[in-house]
């Protein structure tokens, strides 16, 4: 690939001094490079060539790395190679660079010491080379030093020379091979170096030991690791020797490396840390260019420079990756796009960035060409900034600097917007909850005073007091603004307290106003949020998603989200079932919430949340019954013949927050064993869905509709289920069981139970072939009378069963209420679907009361009155538990809502026993 913009013929890289230099010394030598991009297997027949003509392996090294670099100056400067070619060919250069230094210096080590062996293994012990940062995420500059930590697997002891003599403990053993890889690859020859060495970021930095265990580091970064050790960590990677990568071995750094970088919880405190970093590097910086001047206009450390690209985007994964597996990746601009697609941040403002790391690392490695100096300061002569900006394409200086002032503006503004300090004036030192009393309304003074008391808030750090103090503070000041309410604040006050132990969410919500903000409208607005939120606290991270008012649930989006998780989780061995039950639980939890914050905030009716809430029960579903097939060691087949269908709540899609799922378990599988394997698969399933883990559970699963009920098989095969519902054989089904048909739903088709995407396989169950049972149901010719009258006696064992006492309505149960519309509109479907086919459709209650209505089974205007006054009965009941107030009121308030459902209920049953009972 080329650039679109070409540079202009003389800005060739013959213009760098370094590549002068270079090609004037090793003009014989350049050609045993083979043409194109250096990669690694061209380099390392280049490098066993200059050691076939006599150079030695440190020597053969420094002269790889200055053929190398002329061929990426070259190719980025004249050809218009992509960013990714020159940071993939020094990356793999430094890769194959530690993997022959290493080899060596340990073959030389082991004559004098024997081989290193572990003490709890007995086998070899190994030495790991970890890369941080650019080296860890492939992403090496030019110019740049290679930020290493050396580790090895297992303390214990080499072996010795044959004579028994030399024997040194594995970490004197690893500690010298340190040091000649360094001389290697680090001292400067008459060939110059091959890699500045860093070791700043191992464990206790510089004055900690060259190389350290394992379990060494664990302990580390669990009793000493630092929030800015996280960044560096996140990137980290073994990159050396080779045979660690390939066997795997290097793998268990990962168990080690990835509790520490990623928490279980949101992790907002991190901000504050980064803020400290970010302030320490700049005022470095600053320093640095107040002694030399002509270093001010750094691309890397200035103001929207590369630094604070990666700050931005590695903020954001140490936040959320603990909760979404699919943002751990190393390279910016990837996982710049995992964010965006996370929704994190706009898509337009990730493009932009990723535009502007772009062209911030061109420049970057034009400056370093020049003379091979690791600086990131545009450089001060005139004829070096022209160059600069004729290999970019620009036609003069003025342009370039120009395009290079709008890219840092942006990442300077979404750098301050991320990091911005939350709008909250500093507490005196010392200050105490007691000095904002006197500024409360007394019925939160109260709850303040208790706080003053409680164990929890005594033992908050001086940082978490300083939070909660900033907290409340603005609380206040909004309160007095008249901004939210005293509900809502005392509210929040009660959701926090329990939460106080984790000061985490207190940083999330002064990081983020509009969190804080959208939490006090949604308590104010019901209780029921704040028990949600309490059992669920990490669902409040929903609420600083920017699209968070302006989408609806998407099924197909909620899998694919899930799906990635989990092969995130595959990739680094944490898929199990354990962590898998975990994610389901934290997805589903999110999306409830999400759906439950349009609904307060009155974006969604009635219908459309359960229209939401049924669409995620059966992603749920899906998702759940493909892992638990998948990971199901009793499995005979590939793709399960294996279907659930929905009744009640589910199958009408009508679903509330905390419904359960009316399901029936069904399959059609000729293979002796089908009956045993998935009776005991649905067990596994039902348990993945109702089981109480760390994060809660999904749904309570109620399998009572089945053939035969509680004392039925828990899944039968489907013709046998046809049979018993269409009433062929000695075992037939109820009326009341083919009330329930009518809002039966079939919610898993068989391809849906692959392990991917839509799988071509044929199978026996489908949509199409229950609807077909379902239709021989509904349709089947009866005896009206008898079925009128067995829906009346059904009718009066529900009511007997829910009493509504005091005179009061209950909205649900009452006469005239909405068990009245639902058990009319099943007789209306049973006795009349055959005639009129229009009523055989699921289309829910409304729907099918004013289809009824057209055609003539009801008298003008009662189906769209009592169709409208279910919907309003169901909003009414909706808001009551929203709010956590009764679901009876007086009859007073719903005699219109009332009056409509007894005359549908007269038109449908000729009867005004309703309205009598």
């Amino acid at each position: 690939m080329t650039s679109p913009h070409l540079p202009a013929p003389a800005c060739t890289a013959g213009h760098s001094r370094y590549v002068q230099r270079i090609r004037r010394r090793y003009a014989e030598q350049l050609p045993g490079l083979a043409p194109g991009a250096p990669r690694r297997d061209a380099m390392a027949q280049t490098l066993a060539t200059l050691q076939a003509q006599g150079l030695d392996t440190g020597s053969a090294l420094r002269v790889l790395r200055q053929l190398v670099m002329e061929r990426l100056a070259t190719l980025d400067c004249e050809q218009g190679a992509p960013l990714e070619v020159v940071t993939l060919g020094m990356t793999e250069l430094g890769e194959l660079a530690l993997d022959v230094a290493c080899t060596q210096a340990q073959q030389e080590l082991e004559a004098r010491h024997g081989q290193p062996l572990g003490d709890q293994t007995g086998q070899p012990a190994q030495l790991w080379i970890v890369g941080m940062g650019k080296f860890g995420a492939r992403e090496l500059n030019v110019s740049s030093d290679i930020d290493l930590i050396y580790l090895y697997d297992d303390e214990g002891q080499t072996t010795g020379t044959a004579d028994g003599r030399g024997r040194i403990s594995n970490q004197e053993f690893f500690s010298r091979v340190v040091k000649r890889i360094y001389q290697l690859i680090g001292d400067v020859t008459e060939h110059g170096f091959v890699f500045r060495v860093d070791l700043a970021l191992r464990p206790n930095g510089n004055s900690g030991p060259s190389v350290c265990s394992l379990d060494s580091l664990e302990h580390y970064l669990l009793q000493h690791g630092r929030e800015w050790e996280r960044f560096a960590w996140l990137k980290s990677r073994v990159v050396a020797p080779r045979s660690s990568v390939t066997s795997g071995s290097a793998q268990a750094l990962r168990g080690v490396v990835l509790p520490f970088v990623f928490r279980r919880y949101l992790d907002y405190a991190v901000f504050e840390s980064l803020r400290d970093l970010h302030r320490q590097i700049r005022d470095q910086a600053n320093r640095r260019s107040a002694a030399r001047p002509e270093r001010a206009n750094d691309v890397k450390l200035g103001r929207g420079g590369i630094r604070e690209i990666e700050f931005t985007v590695q903020l954001l994964q140490v936040v959320r990756g603990g909760h979404f597996p699919e943002l751990r990746t190393r390279p910016t601009l990837a996982a710049l796009q995992r964010v965006a697609k996370a929704g994190l941040m706009p898509q337009d403002t990730a493009n932009q960035l990723a535009q502007a790391y772009d062209f911030l690392r061109r420049v970057e490695h034009r400056i370093q060409y020049l003379d091979d100096q690791q600086t990131h300061a545009l450089p001060t002569r005139d004829d070096d900034l022209a160059w600069i900006a004729g290999t970019l394409g620009f036609a003069d200086t003025a342009g370039f600097l120009r395009a290079l002032d709008a890219h840092r503006d942006v990442v300077a503004h979404e750098f301050g917007t991320l990091l911005g300090q939350a709008d909250v004036p500093e507490p005196e030192d010392g200050a105490s909850l007691d000095t904002l009393i006197e500024d409360m309304p007394a019925s939160l003074q109260a709850q303040l005073q208790q706080w003053e008391d409680s164990p929890r808030v005594q033992s908050l750090s001086d940082e978490g007091r300083r939070r909660l103090h900033q907290l409340m503070q603005r609380s206040l000041q909004w309160l007095s603004d008249g901004d939210t309410d005293e509900a809502a604040v005392l509210r929040m006050m009660n959701w926090l307290e329990p939460l106080l132990r984790r000061e985490s969410y207190l940083a999330l919500l002064l990081e983020r106003p509009a969190v804080h903000e959208r939490l006090l409208r949604l308590l104010g607005a019901a209780k029921w949020p704040a028990r949600y939120l309490i059992q669920h606290p990490g669902v409040i991270d929903e609420l600083a998603s920017p699209n968070l008012l302006h989408e609806r649930f998407s099924g197909a989006q909620f899998e694919r989200d899930v799906e990635a998780r989990r092969t995130s989780l595959a990739i680094t061995g944490e898929d199990d079932d354990e962590t898998l039950l975990n994610l389901l639980r934290r997805a589903q939890h999110a999306e409830q919430f999400r759906t439950l914050t349009r609904d307060v905030e009155g974006l969604l009716s009635v219908e459309q949340v359960a229209d939401d809430l049924s669409a995620l029960a059966d992603a749920v579903l899906r998702i759940t019954s493909r892992w638990c097939w998948q990971r199901f060691a009793k499995r005979h087949r590939e793709l399960p013949q294996f279907g659930i269908v929905g009744y009640g709540k589910l199958g009408g899609k009508e679903l509330g927050y905390g419904s359960d799922l009316d399901i029936v378990f069904v399959y059609d599988d000729d293979a002796p064993e089908a009956p045993e394997v998935y009776a005991a698969y649905v067990r596994r399933l039902i348990n993945w869905l109702t089981v109480k883990t760390a994060e809660g559970d999904l749904y309570e699963i109620d399998t009572a509709l089945r053939p035969n009920g509680n004392s039925g098989l828990l899944v039968t095969s489907f013709d046998a289920f046809a049979l018993y519902q269409t009433q062929r054989g000695s075992n037939t089904a109820w009326t009341w069981e083919h009330q329930a048909m009518t809002r039966a739903r079939w919610v898993l088709d068989g391809w849906q139970l692959g392990f991917g995407e839509a799988d071509d396989t044929p199978h026996p169950l489908s949509t199409e072939r229950f609807e077909a049972v379902r239709r021989a149901v509904i349709t089947a010719p009866r005896d009206l009378d008898a079925l009128q009258r067995e829906i009346l006696d059904m009718r009066e064992r529900v009511r007997s069963a829910h009493p509504v006492r005091g005179g009061q309505f209950d909205f649900k149960h009452s006469p005239g209420g909405m068990v009245d519309v639902e058990f009319a509109v099943q007789y209306l479907v049973l006795a009349h679907s055959a005639v009129h086919p229009e009523l055989q459709p699921n289309l829910g209650n409304i729907h099918l009361l004013r289809l009824a209505e057209q055609a003539g089974l009801l008298p003008p205007g009662v189906g769209q009155q009592s169709g409208d006054a279910y919907r309003n009965l169901r909003r009414l009941q909706h808001k009551a538990r929203l709010d956590e107030t009764s679901t009876a009121v007086e009859a007073s308030r719903v005699a219109r809502e009332h009056a409509a459902v007894l005359v549908l209920w007269q038109a449908v049953f000729g009867t005004n026993d309703l309205a009598r009972a």
